[in-house]
């Protein structure tokens, strides 16, 4: 698909913008490419459109640019596309630019660090009218099933057990923006999500796909939970075990559960950045970390790791006391 062609789609039936509205894309300098692509599919569809680069550099960036915080602030647009490179170090960094554009509640956000051009072109993002559409339907269908779920367990063959409540909590799609459930969404597309009550979490997850903010893993990676809080990590990769480890040592919330999600993309692939692998279909993930931007999350820590999960059954037990399977071996039922 080309990859106007795919930011277009993504624009009008995510964000159901509408024409002579205005949109800003804030882009990195080494993904360019990506952003004109936005801003052309923009202006195609008829929006008052304005490109913001950034310099990446080679170091952390921890701050915020003045001239992001004097754009937002002093900004008349409706929707905001935000595209960065990805890395787990910049989470923080990350997260407080999400913060700034959405604590004015005015701006539809589209969230896109490690977007590529084959994600436009061949992956999660290279959806037709059609796809949106369809894709949309099928989350709410699961929504609807969800519904009065108060504890969740996941199971998968390579020996993930967990458990965890969502009681008073709501699942939600980021399939399409609504301003009543959340402030922003990540682009590509493809969860039905949820923030988990944030001391809730128990047992063990064997994450054997992807890891936020890093990708694809040589070999699973296993973290024991109890409280809420991630207690124990265990990886053979001493490299890939000490960069998890110090991404969730940012903070004292950084450990405690903040997201489970259902993947629902058909066209996200798992050799990808995570911005695709955690839509994969047939997946699950569980993040650690922030969530407060969620309906009902209460976790206020500057960064968020998720953790994918391969062939998952998800149980859900209900208000009424019934348990019954949503999920089996990865195949919503």
């Amino acid at each position: 698909m080309d990859q106007k062609e795919a930011a277009k789609n993504a624009i009008k039936h995510v964000f159901d913008a509408l024409s002579n509205e205005r949109l800003t894309v804030i882009c990195d300098d080494c993904r360019l490419d990506i952003g004109e692509a936005f801003a052309l599919g923009s202006l195609e569809l008829g929006l008052v459109t304005r490109l913001i680069t950034l310099k990446a550099g080679e170091g952390v960036r921890r701050d915020l640019p003045e001239c992001i915080c004097d754009a937002v602030a002093r900004s008349t647009s409706d929707i905001f596309i935000t595209v960065f490179r990805e890395s787990e170090e910049e989470t923080p960094f990350r997260v407080s630019i999400i913060n700034l554009i959405s604590r004015y509640r005015k701006f539809r956000l589209g969230h896109c660090p490690g977007i590529t051009m084959d994600m436009m072109t061949d992956g999660a993002l290279s959806l037709t009218e059609e796809e949106h559409r369809s894709m949309y339907s099928s989350a709410l269908g699961l929504i609807t099933r969800l519904m009065n779920a108060m504890r969740m367990r996941v199971t998968s063959p390579n020996g993930t057990d967990i458990s965890f409540s969502i009681e008073g909590r709501k699942f939600f799609t980021d399939t399409k923006f609504d301003w009543g459930l959340f402030k922003w969404c990540n682009l590509p597309t493809g969860e039905a999500i949820v923030a988990p009550v944030e001391t809730s979490l128990e047992g063990k997850i064997i994450c054997d796909l992807a890891i936020g903010g890093i990708g694809t893993i040589p070999t699973p990676f296993e973290i024991l939970a109890s409280g809420g809080r991630a207690k124990e990590f265990r990886c053979e990769n001493k490299g890939l075990l000490g960069r998890v480890e110090r991404a969730l040592s940012i903070d004292e919330m950084a450990r405690y559960v903040g997201e489970f999600a259902f993947g629902l993309n058909r066209k996200a692939r798992i050799n990808a950045g995570f911005l695709e692998a955690e839509k994969v279909a047939g997946t699950v993930h569980v993040a650690f970390g922030h969530n407060t931007d969620f309906p009902g999350g209460q976790n206020i820590s500057a960064t968020h790791m998720d953790f994918l999960i391969s062939r998952p059954t998800v149980e859900c037990t209900y208000s009424s006391g019934q348990t019954e399977a949503v999920m089996r071996d990865g195949r919503v039922l």
